[in-house]
């Protein structure tokens, strides 16, 4: 992928890599390959002969070799530097590095790799105990959970971690509630800039699925969690690793809404990939931009939301489980490799990458799947298909958790990642605000909402942190109704930069309503918003103009819905020309009888 970005500026890169099938060969016919290991010191002298800057795609590289190549080629640069390798390589190491500087990381210690080391830790920092190889673990090699201080507990952890051969540590158990990513970027000048943070799955230790941007999960979690983790990671490297280039920082959000540093790695990331599609600049043209000394690109986000599916080795799974790929065209000798790559070229939005490894391994990872959209739930719907296949291949009679082909806004519920909310100050109002959910449901399928209720005055928290977490958690339109005073529109504009749309409600209209003015007090309240604070209004009690209102303002990212709106628009002309024609045919006088 580093390559593919380095091709389209003419710029020549030499790869070390083990095999005359290199994946990086493969896509530069332009290519130098020197065919050896990323450890072995003779080849990577060799290959820093040939180049002017060097640099890595794993951590685990020999940094003594690198070293010596700062001494024998001292005009070769090399980026990130042995110094930050090193740093980073010790698991150890780079957390006290990074508590040095104040970095918030969970509580951790080393530990002796002996009964009495290990017990003693687990004493001081509580069961279950994360016990990890300070070097060569990564994608869950080298971590071990201890749940218990017997005897045999201890041995088959000492076993597991390299039988006594290894410097092992140990982490306070950390009970995340959802894992994090963020890719960072440094500048040769010094210039960080960071991609939007994202929300991580693993399975089996190994990154599963990426969603981007990070959602909100409910109206109770911190709105500024997204900024958070981008400015802890920027912190993180800017204060404690040195050069540039890329850097993937993992991160574990807590329950009460706290975010600790996982682990960092010196180099473009699994968790980035999503970039190449989804973002104006990919984390490997900025990698290249930064270490050739160039601008930075933007880290913006060109479409409304991301996912990625990475593809593992599958070598042994049952054939008879995969069904028959469409065509006779292979991708991959591995049956569910091919196979997921069948079904996404017939997802919209969807971005396979196959990395032209040699040999497919259980757990190897083979590739990954980018899909795009316009949001959350069109993302999370094109992904659906690739899940169902994994599912069914590994015999998971269980839906997918983290997906779903239902839509439940046309079903009567509120989506989990609704572009457009309706909210109300009472359940009275509800039968003057469904006019809204049902013409959405009926001609505007596609856009996914919600539907519930916020009081301005009975549950004033709620309305704050409704508002204020409208735009973290994907919402692009507000649509509050309101009777009498009518304050829930305009109190909701003043804590949001979502547009909100206000619907007057005949108070009178709606059970133990009270008041006489037939909602032109509401009206007149929604209306009378002080200069600063815009709130759209419609007429009163409807609804309807409001959900057709927030149609068209989100058909200013979605050019697709004004065909839509367009559509819907004929259909009014068609629905009273059939009673013009009615009313020809029975005459004026018998029309409605």
């Amino acid at each position: 992928m580093l390559a593919a970005s380095a091709s389209l500026l003419n710029i020549k890169v030499a790869v070390l890599d083990v095999g005359v099938e290199a994946p990086a060969k493969q896509i530069i016919a332009s290519s130098s390959h020197i065919d050896g290991s990323f450890r072995d010191k003779e080849k990577i002298l060799e290959i820093a002969s040939k180049v002017d800057i060097l640099t890595v795609e794993i951590e685990h590289v020999d940094v003594e070799a690198l070293e010596a190549v700062q001494k024998g080629h001292p005009n070769v640069a090399i980026h990130p530097s042995p110094s930050t390798i090193r740093q980073i390589q010790d698991k150890l190491s780079q957390k006290r590095l990074l508590a040095s500087f104040g970095c918030p990381l969970g509580a951790f210690q080393a530990v002796d790799a002996t009964q009495d080391g290990i017990a003693h830790a687990a004493k001081e920092l509580g069961l279950p105990l994360m016990l990890k190889s300070r070097t060569m673990a990564y994608d869950g090699r080298g971590n071990y959970v201890l749940r218990s201080t017997d005897f045999e507990s201890i041995t088959a952890a000492i076993d597991f971690l390299g039988h006594g051969s290894r410097k092992l540590y140990a982490e306070k158990w950390v009970p995340f509630v959802k894992e994090l990513a963020v890719m960072v970027v440094r500048g040769l000048d010094g210039t960080i800039s960071s991609y939007p943070a994202v929300e991580t799955i693993h399975r089996n230790n190994v990154c599963h699925l990426v969603w981007a941007p990070f959602r909100l999960s409910n109206i109770d979690q911190d709105p500024t969690l997204p900024t958070k983790a981008e400015h802890i990671a920027r912190g993180a490297i800017d204060k404690a690793f040195e050069g540039p280039g890329v850097f993937g920082v993992e991160m574990f959000l807590l329950n009460d809404g706290e975010i600790l540093i996982n682990e960092i790695a010196p180099r473009p990331h699994n968790s980035g990939h999503y970039t190449i599609e989804a973002c104006e600049s990919s984390q490997y043209d900025n990698h290249l931009r930064a270490i050739l000394g160039l601008p930075l690109g933007s880290t913006r986000m060109k479409v409304g939301a991301a996912g990625m599916l990475n593809i593992l080795g599958s070598s042994n799974s049952d054939p008879s489980k995969i069904s028959p790929s469409p065509s006779s065209l292979s991708f991959s000798d591995d049956l569910l490799v091919d196979k997921l790559t069948h079904v996404a070229l017939g997802i919209p939005g969807a971005s396979p990458h196959l990395y032209g490894k040699a040999q497919s391994r259980k757990g190897r990872k083979m590739g990954h799947i980018t899909i795009v959209g316009t949001s959350d739930a069109e993302v999370r719907e094109r992904m659906t298909p690739l899940l169902t296949c994994l599912a069914e291949v590994e015999g998971d009679t269980q839906n997918d958790p983290h997906s779903s082909s239902l839509n439940p806004h046309l079903l009567g519920y509120s989506h989990p990642h609704p572009l457009i909310s309706i909210i109300m100050g009472s359940d009275s109002d509800l039968p003057t605000l469904l006019p809204a959910a049902q013409i959405l449901a009926k001609h505007f399928s596609s856009i996914p909402f919600e539907v519930t209720l916020v009081s301005a005055h009975r549950t004033p928290l709620r309305l704050v942190n409704f508002a204020k977490s409208a735009a973290a958690r994907g919402v692009q339109v507000i649509i509050a109704g309101a009777g009498g005073a009518a304050h829930l529109p305009g109190m909701v504009a003043s804590l949001t930069g979502v547009p909100v749309v206000g619907v007057p409600v005949d108070s009178k209209s709606v059970s133990g309503g009270g008041g006489g003015l037939g909602g032109v007090d509401a009206m007149w309240s929604i209306l009378q918003m002080p200069r600063g604070i815009p709130v759209a209004t419609v007429a009163i009690n409807n609804s309807t103009n409001a959900a057709l209102l927030a149609v068209r303002i989100i058909s200013a990212g979605q050019p697709q819905l004004i065909t839509q709106m367009e559509d819907y628009l004929r259909r009014l002309g068609e629905e009273v020309k059939t009673k013009v024609d009615v009313m020809d045919d029975l005459g004026w006088a018998n029309y409605r009888k």
